[in-house]
C-alpha cells in the first residue's frame, strides 16, 4: 500500500470515517479500542452505501436509504431518541411551543382524501366557515386526492398573513365550496378547560407542557380562586404526554415553596446531572389539591405528579402513569436537521426514577404494565409514606382502568360516529347546551338505524375473537372433531348482532356520540363540559377533596392509599 509521510494510506473511505469520528468528538485519549471500532464501522457503512447505490438492480434514493438506516439505528436504543429531518421541523417546533402559522384546524386522512376534523374556535378555519367533516378537494387549485395528511398539512401551513383557498365537499351540499382564508400565527392554548365543578372546587385541564403553559395554569388558578370562589383544586393531567422540563418545574412551583426539589437528572455525561428546584414563592401552598393521572400521563406530567406526591402536597388519583422518565436533549445536525437524543433519566424528590424499569412488560398502549417484585425498591415521601419505583407514578387512590369494547374500537377506527355527526349537523341547526344535552332515545335509535344500514361497517365481538382462538386450539389438539356439533352450536349462539351490542355498550357509544356532536356546536370546551358530568375519576377526586379527614389522612399516612400498589394496571 502507498505510504505518505511514513504512514500507511488507509484509503479515502477510511479518511472520511476518521474525519467523521474527529468531527463528532469521538476521539478521546485512553479510548483507542473504541475509537478504532467507530472508524472501522463507519468505513464499512460508507462502503456498503456506495456499493448499494452503484450496483443495486433498481434505482435507489440515497436520502431515503440513509434516513431508513438512521431510524433503524435509533430504534435499537429507546423509543425517544429520534432523528428530525428539516421537513419535520415545523411539527417539532409546534410540539415544544404550541405555535405554528396556518389555518387553525385538526385534519385527518381517510382513504383518498383528508378531512377537517376539528376547527379551533376563533382561528382562521373557524372564522372562514370551515366545518368538521369537510372533505378537502384542493388547495389553491392543486388537487389533494391521494395526498398524505402530512402533504396536505404542509399546503395549509405557510407564512402568517398569506392567503390560501381551500375547496371542500360538505355533507348535504351538492357543489364544492371555495373557502378563502388568511393564514395566521396559531397559538394553541395548553389549558383546554378550567372552571368550577361544584360550589367549592375548581378544575384545570392541562393538555401539554408547551412554552408558557405554567403561566396559563397560574392565570386559571388565580381566576378560579379570586373570581369564582374556588377553595379546592383538581389538576387534570390525564392524557398529557409532557413536554418542556422547565415548564414542569414552574408548574410545580405554583404549589411548592421556593427551594423545593422538583426533579433531578442523571446521565452518562456529568453536565446532564442537575437538581431542579422551585425558584419563586408559590401561588398557593395550602389549597387542597388533587392531581388526576392515567396511562397517557407522561414525562413532564409525571414530574409534576411525582413532585406533588413526594412532598405530600396533594393526593394523586387515577391510574399508574406512562413511565417515561428519559431526558431528551436536542442537538443540531447539518442541513437544518436535529437529533433528539436521550441524555439522562428523571428522578423525583423521593429518589424514584420515573422510567419503566422493564421494557418487556408494557401495556398495549406502551405504558407501564406488570412490574416484578424483584425490580421494586421502596422509597419514602416527605411525611414518611412508603412509595415504590418500577416506572411511572402510582396514584394514592386507584380508580379501575376502563377497558372499552370491540364495538367502541370499531366505531372509532372506522370513523363511523364522525360520519354520522356530519349528517346530524346537516339536519339539526342547534342542540341543547352541554349541561342540558343528552343522547336521547331518538338520537340513539337514529344512529342505530344508520349504522345497521352501512354495508361497509366491519365488526366482530370479543366473544367471537376468543371463540376463534378456542376453535383453532381445539383443532390443533384434536378436540374439535369429537365435539364439532357443540362447537357449531356455540358458534351460532355467538353470531354478532350489531344492534344487540349497541344496546350492551350504549354508555360507551353515547359518550362518543355526545363528544363528536357537541364539538360541532360548542367546540372542544363544550365536549369537555359534557364529559365532566359523568367522569368516574373526577367523582373520586371530588369525594376525596370533600372529605378533609380522608384527604389529610392519605397525606400523613394514617389512611391507607394505593401508592404502593405494584400490580398491573
Amino acid at each position: 500500500m502507498k505510504k505518505i509521510r511514513g504512514r500507511k494510506w488507509i484509503g479515502w473511505t477510511g479518511a472520511v470515517a476518521i474525519g467523521l469520528v474527529i468531527s463528532l468528538g469521538f476521539v478521546t485519549a485512553g479510548n483507542e479500542e473504541r475509537n478504532f471500532s467507530i472508524v472501522k464501522n463507519l468505513d464499512i457503512f460508507y462502503s456498503l452505501f456506495r456499493e448499494l447505490n452503484t450496483y443495486y438492480v433498481e434505482e435507489t434514493d440515497p436520502e431515503d436509504l440513509v434516513e431508513t438506516g438512521i431510524e433503524a439505528m435509533l430504534e435499537s436504543l429507546d423509543p425517544y431518541t429520534t432523528y428530525i429531518p428539516e421537513s419535520e421541523m415545523d411539527d417539532f417546533n409546534f410540539m415544544t411551543t404550541g405555535e405554528y402559522a396556518g389555518i387553525g384546524a385538526l385534519i385527518s386522512g381517510r382513504e383518498d382524501f383528508v378531512y377537517i376534523s376539528e376547527p379551533y374556535k376563533g382561528f382562521p378555519a373557524d372564522k372562514a366557515g370551515l366545518k368538521a367533516g369537510d372533505k378537502i378537494l384542493s388547495i389553491n387549485g392543486v388537487d389533494m386526492k391521494g395526498k398524505r395528511t402530512e402533504a396536505v398539512s404542509n399546503q395549509l401551513k405557510g407564512p402568517a398573513n398569506t392567503d390560501v383557498t381551500v375547496t371542500v365537499k360538505r355533507y348535504g351540499i351538492e357543489k364544492p365550496l371555495d373557502i378563502k382564508l388568511v393564514r395566521k400565527a396559531i397559538q394553541i392554548d395548553p389549558v383546554s378547560y378550567y372552571g368550577m365543578v361544584d360550589d367549592e372546587t375548581g378544575i384545570i385541564i392541562l393538555d401539554n407542557f408547551t412554552q408558557d403553559c405554567s403561566r396559563r395554569v397560574e392565570e386559571a388558578l388565580k381566576e378560579l380562586k379570586e373570581e369564582q370562589g374556588a377553595e379546592k383544586l383538581i389538576l387534570d393531567l390525564r392524557g398529557n404526554p409532557g413536554g418542556l422540563l422547565d415548564e414542569a418545574v414552574k408548574l410545580a412551583n405554583l404549589f411548592l415553596p421556593r427551594g423545593s426539589e422538583v426533579v433531578s437528572t442523571k446521565g452518562k455525561i456529568k453536565q446532564w446531572d442537575k437538581v431542579y428546584r422551585t425558584s419563586k414563592a408559590a401561588v398557593d401552598t395550602v389549597i387542597p389539591l388533587v392531581v388526576m393521572i392515567n396511562r397517557g400521563s407522561a414525562s413532564a406530567s409525571e414530574i409534576v405528579a411525582g413532585a406533588i406526591q413526594d412532598h405530600d402536597r396533594g393526593v394523586i388519583v387515577g391510574n399508574r402513569s406512562f413511565g417515561k422518565g428519559l431526558v431528551q436533549t436536542t442537538r443540531s445536525l447539518p442541513y437544518n436537521a436535529k437529533l433528539k437524543v436521550t441524555t439522562a433519566k428523571y428522578y423525583i424528590p423521593s429518589g424514584r426514577c420515573i422510567q419503566a424499569l422493564d421494557y418487556s412488560q408494557r401495556n398495549e398502549d406502551g405504558s407501564v404494565g406488570y412490574v416484578p417484585d424483584s425490580l421494586i425498591t421502596e422509597f419514602t415521601t416527605k411525611n414518611g409514606r412508603t412509595v415504590y419505583d418500577g416506572g411511572g407514578i402510582s396514584p394514592d387512590v386507584v380508580v379501575p382502568y376502563e377497558k372499552y369494547s370491540n364495538m367502541t374500537f370499531a366505531l372509532v377506527a372506522q370513523q363511523t360516529i364522525f360520519d354520522y355527526a356530519n349528517r346530524f349537523v346537516a339536519e339539526n341547526t342547534t342542540v341543547a347546551v352541554p349541561g342540558e344535552f343528552s343522547v336521547t332515545d331518538e338520537i340513539y335509535n337514529d344512529f342505530t338505524e344508520y349504522l345497521t344500514s352501512l354495508e361497509s361497517f366491519k365488526y366482530t365481538s370479543e366473544s367471537r375473537e376468543r371463540f376463534k382462538k378456542l376453535k383453532e386450539a381445539a383443532e390443533k389438539e384434536g378436540y374439535y372433531d369429537i365435539n364439532e356439533e357443540a362447537f357449531n352450536t356455540l358458534e351460532k349462539k355467538l353470531d354478532v348482532s350489531v344492534t344487540q351490542d349497541l344496546e350492551n355498550f350504549r354508555g360507551e357509544v353515547e359518550d362518543l356520540l355526545a363528544d363528536e356532536i357537541l364539538k360541532r356546536y360548542y367546540y372542544r370546551k363544550g365536549a369537555i363540559q359534557y364529559a365532566l358530568e359523568d367522569d368516574n375519576v373526577l367523582k373520586k377526586a371530588l369525594e376525596i377533596s370533600d372529605n378533609n379527614s380522608e384527604y389529610q389522612g392519605i397525606l400523613n399516612g394514617t389512611v391507607l392509599s394505593h401508592a404502593g400498589d405494584r400490580r398491573k394496571r
